[in-house]
């Protein structure tokens, strides 16, 4: 009986024995899995940028606007480029409905050719009247000597034919009086409706040929190559405001579209205050577009605004500096108003030991690092020297070591070491 009991109770020993270590063997196996899964950096040796990071968009330094010819009624749009393509220096990029211009331009021609050909109508009667009147001054003039031959054979002649070749001697000399103020009359009517007939014909000329240049203004072609885009119009109010297309009219003197310049992009960025002394005239800046994430493009700040302008995307309202970074060459890819990011090189540490901001942790109040030494994860404590929103330059590790992404374990996590490791 005894022995039977002894039997049972030494099975039941085992049975706990194999159920304990089944369960130790579970735990040192999660754990060693949690430790393999945890993720590692390599601490990078090399050149550490200390940035200032910003936001903004990029602009074009240069653009021109597309305006609706001046002094024209009724502009209707019936052709234009599509919104947003690319456009050459001197292609036409919005044409006009020039059925009206062109009528006008033919009853400005046919005013021209009446005024002309009643212009040379009156030069034609001028000049006939001219030489009547040389012919009527010449019967004049013989009239005269014809009188005063008479009047001279006063002496032969009886006193009353003297007197009567006396008076027609007077009336031939009134006539040729008459004659001669008539002449002068008569140019000076003539030079009159001529000069008239002249200024109306110059006038109707000047008219056409300002509905030749408003036909020619009928097409608005591309002062640079860039890409166009069409201004919102405003005839159907605010609220339905939309970018201009065929079929739309235009007022005089409207500015329909703006055409950047793709050569000259710039990155925009918002600078807060406390950033504006750490960067200058001539910074190095890291783009990054965000339809571009894969290139970093290279650039240097060229102009930043003396004082902060307000900006209402957000509220409250908040104050910043505008800076403007060219660059050098601009992918063809990129327009105007795409977002993208910006990192503004402060400083650069040469030979510096730089790890990801995720790998840095607090131990004690102090930072530390979780070093991989074999299968285990040893606390280091590290000195900042620099920090990025991404990385951190630190002391206390070498180049190459591997670092934990995140916090392993509390239980094996093992006492920090006393000082830190020499480079």
């Amino acid at each position: 009986m005894n022995s039977r009991r002894l039997t049972g109770s030494l099975r039941a020993a085992i049975v706990l024995l194999v159920l304990a270590g089944s369960g130790f063997a579970v735990r040192e196996l999660r754990k060693t899995k949690q430790l393999a899964d945890l993720p590692l950096a390599s601490a990078r040796r090399g050149e550490f940028l200390v940035l200032v990071r910003t936001r903004g968009q990029l602009v074009a330094h240069n653009s021109q606007q597309l305006s609706a010819p001046l002094d024209v009624t009724d502009l209707q749009i019936v052709e234009q480029a599509a919104p947003g393509s690319e456009v050459k220096k001197g292609q036409v990029v919005i044409r006009f409905d020039p059925s009206r211009t062109r009528q006008e331009l033919d009853e400005r021609n046919s005013t021209v050719n009446q005024v002309q050909a009643t212009l040379d109508q009156a030069l034609a009667q001028s000049r006939i009247t001219e030489d009547q009147d040389q012919l009527d001054l010449a019967t004049s003039t013989f009239n005269v000597e014809r009188a005063r031959l008479e009047a001279s054979k006063q002496a032969i002649m009886s006193q009353i034919q003297g007197e009567e070749s006396r008076i027609d001697l007077s009336l031939a000399e009134e006539r040729l009086r008459v004659q001669k103020a008539a002449m002068v009359t008569h140019k000076r009517v003539a030079e009159a409706r001529i000069a008239a007939l002249e200024r109306a014909r110059d006038r109707a000329k000047t008219q056409m040929e300002l509905t030749k240049s408003h036909l020619a203004l009928m097409e608005l072609r591309s002062p640079l190559n860039g890409v166009i885009n069409y201004m919102p119009n405003y005839s159907q109010g605010w609220m339905n405001a939309q970018p201009f297309k065929v079929g739309d009219h235009a007022a005089a003197g409207q500015v329909l579209a703006e055409i950047p310049d793709l050569g000259t992009l710039e990155m925009e960025s918002k600078i807060e205050e406390v950033d504006r002394g750490k960067i200058e005239v001539g910074t190095s800046v890291l783009v990054r577009v965000d339809a571009f994430p894969e290139k970093v493009m290279p650039a240097k700040i060229t102009s930043i605004t003396p004082l902060t302008e307000q900006s209402f995307n957000e509220w409250p309202p908040t104050r910043s500096f505008r800076a403007y970074a060219r660059l050098e060459p601009p992918d063809p890819r990129m327009r105007p108003g795409m977002n993208a990011g910006a990192d503004l090189v402060e400083d650069r540490i040469p030979d510096a030991i730089s790890i990801p901001s995720k790998a840095l942790f607090t131990l004690g109040g102090k930072p530390a690092v979780y070093v991989k030494t074999g299968g285990r994860y040893v606390p280091t404590p590290v000195q900042i020297i620099a920090k990025n929103p991404d990385e951190v330059a630190v002391r206390g590790i070498a180049g190459g070591t591997l670092v934990a992404l995140s916090e392993p374990p509390k239980d094996d996590a093992p006492k920090s070491k006393t000082g830190p490791e020499t480079k």
